[in-house]
C-alpha cells in the first residue's frame, strides 16, 4: 500500500451555531477568490438558494461550493496555478443535524465559526463533538469581532473550555487542543491572526490569513495508489435535464464519464451501472467534466434509485464504504390527508392519500435524519425528525407544493433502556435581560428543566444553561418570548436520553372553539374578544370544531362566532362594531403546531393554516371528556 496526497485540493466544512455568519463568510470567500465577475449580479447569502432559507434567514440543506484560490499561500506551497478549496456550508440549527453529519463525511477538517459576542452555543457543542469524534483538525474563526458588544478573549477561553469538556481522553487527543485562531469580520471580508480590540475591525485587508490557515491546517486528501475506485454518496439533488444526481466524495481511484461502475447498494447487493454524466462544482455552478480523482466532490447522473450512504466502486473489485449513520429522531408527528369540512376547496390541490404518501417517500430519499412509519389509519403516517422546526419545514414545503394535510401535535420519540421508558433531553442555553430571570426559572421549573450553569456577564444580561426534556420545549418558544417581551434568546440541541420524568403541563390556556359553520361576524367577535385572543379576522369562513382563538381561562369554550346583530329601524347591523375590534393574532405554521394540545391538530392547505379539534363534533367531545373524568 502506497499513500499519496492531493496537494492541490482541500475539503473543508464551515460549521457553527445558527446566525454566527457561515453563509456570509462563504459569500466573501467566493468574491475574493474571483468566482464572480465584476458585473455579476449575485444575491447576498448566495448559498441559501431555497425560498424558505431566504425567508427564515437560516441554512436548511448542506451545500457545497468550490473556491479556486491562487493567492500567496498557494504560490508559497508551490502551486503556481492555484488550488481548489471545496467548502461545505452546513446548517446551524440543531434540527438539521443530519445535514451537518453528512457534510462532515465529505471533508478532512472544519472551520469552527463562533460569534465574538455570543460565544459557543448548543449547536457549537454539537458540531464540535462530531468533528472531534472524527479526529478532524479544527480552525477556530472568531467572527463579528467588530460588534459593539464583542468580548473576544473571553470567547476564545470559552471555546478552549468547550474543547476540554468534549475531549474525554485528553492525552489521546492532546494535539486537537492545539488549534489556530483567526479573527474575522465576514461582513467586511477581513481576517487577521492577531486579535483586534473588542468592537474593532481586524488589521488585515482581506481574507488571505483565513485562506492561508485553512491550507496550512486542513490536510490534503490522502488516498491509496493501489486501491480501486471508491466513491461515497453523501447527498442527492435533481436536475430537470439529467434526473437524479448523486453527490459523491471520491476516496480512491478515478471515475470517468461513460464508465461502467459497481453500485454497492444499502441491502448489500451490487449492480453494474453506467455513469452517463459527470459534473464538478465551480463557484455556484456545476460544469461537465471528463474525470475526477481522489478527494474530488462530484455529481453523477444515470442511476435513478441511488440513495445516500451507498458506494460506487470498481466493477472488477467492488469494496463498499461504511454506510452513513446519523443520530436518531427525537420528535414525531402525524401527517395525513385533510379531513376537515373545507377539504378540496382549493383548485388543483393534492388531497389524496397516495399523493401524500408518495411525497413523504420522496423526502426520505434525501433526508437521512427523517423516518416515516405507518399508523392505524391508512391515510395518515407518523413522521419522525430531529425537532419541531425540521418537521414544520417539511409541512411548509408540502403546503407550497399544493398539498392539503392534517398535522398532529408534535410528540417525543421514546425508547426503552433496561426495561424503563427513556425520553430525549435537550441542552438549552438562554440569554436574557436580568429582570426576566425569575419568570424564566419558574417557566422552566414547570417543564422539568434542571439548571446546570448561570453566568452574569455584568452587562445586564444573564446566560443560563438547562437540561430540559424535549417534551418541555414543545410550545416553549412562544411562552418564552411573551415572558421576556421578545428580548430573550433561546437555543437548544439534543443531549441524550433520560428516564421518563412524569407529566409536564405546557399550555395553561384553553381554546375558543367554533360551535357551527358560517362566516365569522364582527358583532360576535366584538363580544368574544373579552374572553380571550382571536386568531381570525371578520368574514372568515369557520366550521364546527375549528379553533378561532385562545381562551383566557384554562378550559375550552364552544362559541358562536357567526352570530349576527338583529336589525332595528334605529341602527344598521354593522354600526359601532368594526372600530372596537382588536387585530387578530395570526399564527404561523410553527406557532400553530406549538399551540396545539393533545386533542387538537392543524389543517394545512395552500391558502390557509387552521387549528381544529381532532373530534369536530362538540357532543362527542363532551362525552369523551366525561368518560375520561370517570376513569
Amino acid at each position: 500500500m502506497s499513500a499519496s496526497r492531493r496537494d492541490d485540493l482541500r475539503n473543508v466544512a464551515i460549521v457553527a451555531h445558527v446566525d454566527h455568519g457561515k453563509t456570509t463568510l462563504v459569500d466573501k470567500m467566493l468574491w475574493q477568490s474571483g468566482a464572480f465577475g465584476e458585473h455579476d449580479h449575485v444575491a447576498e447569502r448566495a448559498m441559501d438558494s431555497g425560498d424558505l432559507e431566504r425567508e427564515k434567514g437560516i441554512t436548511i440543506l448542506a451545500k457545497n461550493t468550490a473556491v479556486r484560490y491562487a493567492g500567496k499561500a498557494a504560490i508559497d506551497a508551490g502551486l503556481a496555478d492555484g488550488m481548489t478549496i471545496n467548502i461545505i456550508d452546513t446548517p446551524g440549527h440543531a434540527d438539521f443535524g443530519g445535514e451537518v453529519e453528512r457534510g462532515l463525511s465529505m471533508v478532512d477538517g472544519v472551520v469552527l465559526l463562533v460569534d465574538a459576542s455570543e460565544g459557543p452555543l448548543p449547536q457549537t457543542r454539537f458540531v464540535l463533538r462530531k468533528a472531534l469524534a472524527a479526529q478532524m483538525p479544527v480552525v477556530l474563526c472568531i467572527n463579528k469581532v467588530d460588534r459593539p458588544d464583542a468580548r473576544i478573549s473571553e470567547v476564545v477561553d470559552e471555546v478552549y473550555e468547550l474543547f476540554m469538556d468534549l475531549l474525554v481522553d485528553a492525552e489521546h487527543h492532546q494535539d486537537q487542543l492545539d488549534f489556530p485562531v483567526v479573527y474575522a469580520s465576514a461582513k467586511a471580508g477581513i481576517a487577521s491572526l492577531t486579535p483586534p480590540a473588542d468592537g474593532a475591525l481586524p488589521d488585515g485587508e482581506d481574507l488571505e490569513p483565513l485562506f492561508r490557515t485553512i491550507i496550512d491546517t486542513i490536510p490534503a486528501p490522502s488516498y491509496d495508489d493501489d486501491a480501486p475506485l471508491q466513491a461515497h454518496v453523501t447527498n442527492l439533488d435533481a436536475s430537470n435535464f439529467l434526473g437524479r444526481l448523486a453527490l459523491l466524495r471520491v476516496h480512491n481511484g478515478t471515475i470517468r464519464k461513460g464508465q461502467q461502475v459497481a453500485w454497492c447498494r444499502r441491502d448489500g447487493s451490487i449492480t453494474p451501472v453506467k455513469i452517463t454524466e459527470l459534473l464538478m462544482t465551480e463557484a455556484l455552478e456545476r460544469r461537465p467534466a471528463e474525470s475526477a480523482g481522489p478527494g474530488d466532490i462530484i455529481a453523477v447522473a444515470g442511476i435513478p434509485d441511488i440513495t445516500i450512504g451507498e458506494t460506487l466502486a470498481d466493477v472488477d473489485d467492488p469494496r463498499p464504504l461504511p454506510l452513513i449513520t446519523v443520530d436518531e429522531p427525537a420528535i414525531s408527528m402525524t401527517i395525513g390527508i385533510n379531513t376537515s369540512p373545507m377539504a378540496g376547496r382549493v383548485k388543483g390541490a393534492k388531497v389524496t392519500a397516495r399523493l401524500v404518501k408518495d411525497r413523504l417517500d420522496r423526502e426520505l430519499i434525501g433526508n437521512v435524519s427523517m423516518r416515516v412509519l405507518p399508523t392505524e389509519r391508512p391515510d395518515a403516517w407518523e413522521v419522525q425528525g430531529r425537532g419541531e422546526l425540521a418537521l414544520a419545514i417539511l409541512v411548509e414545503q408540502m403546503r407550497r407544493e399544493g398539498y392539503e394535510l392534517t398535522v398532529g401535535k408534535p410528540v417525543v420519540v421514546t425508547r426503552e433502556i433496561d426495561g424503563k421508558v427513556h425520553e430525549p433531553v435537550e441542552r438549552l442555553t438562554i440569554d436574557t435581560p436580568e429582570e426576566y430571570l425569575g419568570s424564566i426559572t419558574q417557566l422552566l421549573a414547570s417543564r422539568k428543566g434542571r439548571m446546570e450553569q448561570m453566568t452574569n456577564h455584568g452587562t445586564g444580561w444573564v446566560r443560563m444553561e438547562y437540561l430540559v426534556p424535549s417534551r418541555g420545549l414543545i410550545g416553549f418558544r412562544t411562552q418564552f418570548l411573551t415572558d421576556t417581551r421578545g428580548t430573550g434568546i433561546a437555543n437548544h440541541v439534543f443531549e441524550g436520553y433520560e428516564p421518563w420524568q412524569g407529566e409536564i403541563s405546557t399550555r395553561i390556556s384553553g381554546s375558543l372553539v367554533a360551535d357551527r359553520s358560517g362566516p365569522a361576524t364582527a358583532y360576535a367577535m366584538a363580544n368574544l374578544q373579552e374572553r380571550g385572543t382571536l386568531f381570525i379576522p371578520p368574514t372568515t369562513e369557520v366550521y364546527e370544531g375549528m379553533i378561532v382563538g385562545e381562551n383566557s381561562r384554562a378550559d375550552d369554550m364552544d362559541v358562536n362566532i357567526t352570530k349576527e346583530k338583529k336589525l332595528t329601524n334605529v341602527r344598521s347591523a354593522g354600526a359601532d362594531v368594526l372600530e372596537r375590534l382588536a387585530p387578530p393574532r395570526v399564527l404561523s405554521l410553527e406557532q400553530s403546531l406549538e399551540f396545539c394540545r393533545e386533542d387538537e391538530c392543524v389543517e394545512v392547505t395552500p391558502e390557509a393554516v387552521r387549528i381544529r379539534k381532532v373530534e369536530l363534533d362538540q357532543t362527542l367531545r363532551a362525552r369523551a371528556a366525561a368518560r375520561a373524568r370517570r376513569s
